[in-house]
């Protein structure tokens, strides 16, 4: 008989893909087999192949030793990190939950084939790695939230497959509170909100609000469906022909705030992609996720970039508003 205990980062798998760990040189079609025979059982009962496993499971396999040892993974090279940059600044960390602020300029999931190492889920695996708290093998921490290349801020990371799930299903209830902020064009008042539709346009890779009633059913082939979007705002300060603005997403969606923005006329200084000013000697927008609240009420804050900090010293804000805490910065 070999028993195993379920830890903390393998809870979420199921049962099939946890054994297939355990015995890859075991063919799949034999493995469901002995799981429908009950050869193979959690905490001493038997279960279907798709049961979601829970930390603290114990796992028996009817098999001697070595028939056991057969079956388990050879011996193989650990993944080698050492050219990735694995310093990411952790905001927090648990069992389960890794949270970094995302510096600009770094894609936070590869685009295409080559882009792995510079992006911030391969610094944080190289992190993992060299702390001793990665083994791909059970599972992969992943991202819950993603944020472009150029916007900078919080990003929320599962170590786990239970907490990872736990993020998403956040997400999409909308019981995470996330709070950016930015520099717009033009001289925005007091507060409001945003809720205008978008479209994504896979092969322009742009986003554009609609109103929906001006919307046709009709669409392009590369367009993705039409999808409800609310985005609220806050003006902190002006300066000039800018105002410096906090922004609450109610929706997640691609390029909402840059869309958004760019409809109702104030695009985002910087961001000559949808409508912004080119600033002189800065080539990107200014966008930091600042913080975050979960459902918990455990909060989360990124401090904003320096070159961000260095255009808000520059920049002599006017009517400063205070809204809830002041992003840092503007005091």
């Amino acid at each position: 008989m070999i028993t195993r205990q379920v830890t903390h980062s393998e809870g979420g798998k199921r049962l099939h893909r946890y054994i297939r760990t355990l015995l890859p040189h075991r063919p799949l079609g034999e493995l469901y087999k002995m799981i429908d025979q009950g050869l193979i059982r959690v905490n001493g009962k038997r279960k279907n192949q798709n049961y979601v496993l829970q930390a603290h499971d114990e796992i028996t396999l009817q098999m001697d030793t070595d028939t056991f040892a057969q079956g388990k993974r050879p011996a193989q090279p650990p993944k080698k990190y050492g050219g990735i940059d694995a310093n990411i600044a952790v905001l927090y960390e648990d069992d389960g939950l890794l949270v970094v602020n995302k510096p600009t300029g770094v894609l936070t999931h590869p685009a295409q084939k080559g882009d792995y190492q510079q992006s911030l889920i391969s610094r944080v695996h190289a992190y993992l790695h060299h702390q001793g708290k990665l083994d791909s093998t059970l599972f992969l921490p992943a991202t819950a939230n993603r944020l472009d290349r150029n916007t900078s801020g919080i990003v929320l990371i599962g170590k786990t497959a239970q907490q990872l799930h736990a993020l998403n299903v956040a997400l999409q209830q909308r019981t995470i509170e996330k709070t950016y902020v930015t520099v717009v064009q033009g001289k925005l008042r007091g507060s409001g909100d945003i809720r205008m539709p978008l479209l994504r346009d896979q092969a322009t890779q742009r986003t554009k609000a609609v109103y929906a009633e001006a919307h046709t059913q009709k669409s392009e082939s590369s367009t993705t469906p039409l999808r409800e979007a609310w985005t609220s705002y806050a003006v902190i300060g002006t300066h000039d022909d800018v105002t410096l603005v906090q922004i609450q997403l109610h929706s997640g969606r691609t390029h909402q705030i840059r869309a958004h923005f760019q409809q109702i006329g104030h695009p985002l200084v910087g961001d000559t992609k949808y409508g912004g000013m080119r600033m002189p000697g800065n080539g990107h927008y200014f966008l930091h996720a600042w913080r975050v609240v979960m459902p918990d009420g455990q909060t989360f804050e990124a401090p904003l970039p320096l070159a961000f900090q260095d255009a808000m010293t520059q920049w002599r804000w006017t009517a400063l508003v205070e809204m809830g805490t002041d992003p840092p910065g503007t005091t």
